[in-house]
């Protein structure tokens, strides 16, 4: 496995470039009990293939999805595992934010997080009583970093500002076909403004959905299409894998595709361990700009 590296406050920061997501295991919104074995066994099955990092959130299946994750981790050391979840944006009341952290811990069966994340940001609740609920995370262990999910500059830069601990990450979505416009909540800007803030102040970026809930790997778009196509051929790899590849390529970006099928477990890890060259980087960055608003 690769790692990305920051550093903070008198710690460093060490996340694999690619780690599991699970939204949907378990259900979306609301709990689906349907294929809990399946996804339990898609879970051990990431780890056994060399999976460290597993993302999850209190929203998921209404919390069944970390109730599952528990069940699949359990014989599995602490340590050698990355465990991130996310508190809802209505509970980021001080008192709320501290009681969703601490069952999304009992529904984990562990002891503490490796990085917590507000999910979204909050306008009705005051950013700095949430800052105020992430430093006493980190103050009594219940977590060792904190991060926000979906924040923008603005909202990044205003969370920083009352918080004793470095912000370490925002969870965006980011992949080949969303540049700057996210297809879910209000995130923009995140090629033009977003990234470039983190990867100036030290910000790991998780980007979320690399392939555009598979939209990516059966685009529509005739030129890109064409391009991954040529890539494919060019460097013996999948599409997936291309787009994996070109996120990690570049500075502070980590990405989290989710996967219950063992193939594309397997498939999503063969984009470590090479390089696209400079120049099929720049084709990738470029193509998608006349594709997208």
């Amino acid at each position: 496995m690769e790692y990305k590296t920051i550093n903070s406050n008198n710690s460093k920061l060490n996340l694999p470039v690619v780690g599991l997501g699970t939204w949907q295991m378990g259900g979306r919104t609301e709990a689906n009990y349907s294929k809990d074995t399946e996804c339990i066994n898609a879970i051990k099955n990431a780890i056994h293939l060399g999976y460290t990092l597993i993302d999850t959130a209190e929203s998921y299946g209404a919390g069944h999805t970390e109730e599952l994750i528990g069940k699949a981790i359990i014989d599995v050391p602490r340590e050698k595992l990355f465990i991130i979840s996310k508190v809802l944006m209505t509970n980021l009341k001080h008192d709320d934010l501290i009681n969703s952290a601490k069952q999304s811990l009992k529904r984990l069966k562990i002891a503490y997080f490796d990085l917590y994340l507000i999910h979204f940001p909050n306008p009705k609740i005051s950013i700095q009583e949430t800052m105020r609920a992430m430093d006493y995370l980190v103050e009594n262990k219940i977590t060792k970093f904190i991060g926000v999910s979906n924040f923008s500059v603005n909202e990044l830069i205003e969370a920083q500002k009352y918080s004793k601990n470095k912000i370490v990450v925002n969870q965006i979505q980011y992949n080949l076909t969303a540049r700057n416009k996210c297809s879910y909540g209000n995130c923009v800007n995140m090629e033009s403004e977003i990234i470039p803030y983190c990867q100036k102040n030290d910000i790991l970026v998780i980007a979320d959905r690399p392939f555009d809930k598979g939209a990516l790997l059966n685009s529509s778009n005739t030129a890109l299409d064409k391009l991954l196509d040529s890539l494919c051929k060019k460097y013996n790899k999948t599409k997936s894998q291309i787009a994996i590849n070109w996120l990690i390529s570049k500075k502070n970006i980590i990405t989290i595709p989710m996967s219950t099928n063992p193939i594309h477990q397997k498939e999503n890890l063969g984009a470590i361990g090479w390089k696209l060259n400079s120049e099929d980087i720049k084709l990738l960055d470029k193509i998608n700009i006349k594709a997208n608003n």
